[in-house]
């Protein structure tokens, strides 16, 4: 399905006032998944061992992995090197892409992402209790109307968003380059499903 049908679909459930946006997630599980990648690379782990909030949205500088939250903790204490990593985080689709000399994307990493979504939110709707994942929601935890962040997710769908925790000084100014960048990408969606 394209997202002109997704935004026409998104569009009538919102029309016909049965839009529950508790059961409404975007997906930047991949971003996630990558954050994890590097980091068990860094500290020389399984990356599945490896928790790492991810905020914002899911392009470039809207991309914003909580370093200072991951558990086990990142073993980097330059700054310059977390700047790198959080750098290469965000511009990891396009690492991708290059890599493939622009003859596809990173389709195996999204299939492993989405069914790790999946598999998150049939646990939640099974009723497994603790079932964190994080995800682009509608939100009112910043300034712009949808915003991904850590979710528990339950029989009903979002039963609580978690927000983003305390931001050291460098993750608060990444917060603050990414308000804007996905303010416009909300309009962009936004004035496409009313298209």
């Amino acid at each position: 399905m394209t997202s002109a049908w997704l935004g026409l679909a998104w569009l009538g459930f919102y029309w016909a006032g049965v839009l529950d946006p508790k059961r409404i997630l975007g997906v930047t599980t991949l971003d996630v998944v990558r954050s994890c990648q590097f980091i068990g690379e860094i500290n020389g782990v399984d990356p599945r061992c490896v928790d790492i909030p991810l905020i914002g949205g899911h392009s470039g500088v809207t991309i914003i992995p909580v370093l200072s939250q991951s558990k086990p903790p990142v073993k980097l204490t330059d700054q310059k090197k977390i700047e790198a990593l959080t750098q290469r985080i965000q511009e990891a689709g396009t690492e991708v892409v290059k890599a493939k000399a622009g003859g596809g994307s990173a389709t195996l990493s999204m299939a492993f992402a989405g069914a790790r979504l999946t598999d998150a939110v049939l646990r939640g709707l099974k009723g497994d209790a603790n079932v964190v994942e994080c995800a682009y929601v509608a939100s009112n935890v910043t300034e712009a109307p949808y915003f991904a962040n850590p979710l528990v997710l339950g029989k009903s769908g979002v039963e609580k968003n978690l927000g983003y925790g305390t931001l050291n000084q460098y993750e608060q100014c990444l917060l603050k380059a990414a308000i804007p960048e996905l303010l416009k990408n909300i309009k962009v969606g936004v004035d496409f499903a009313n298209k």
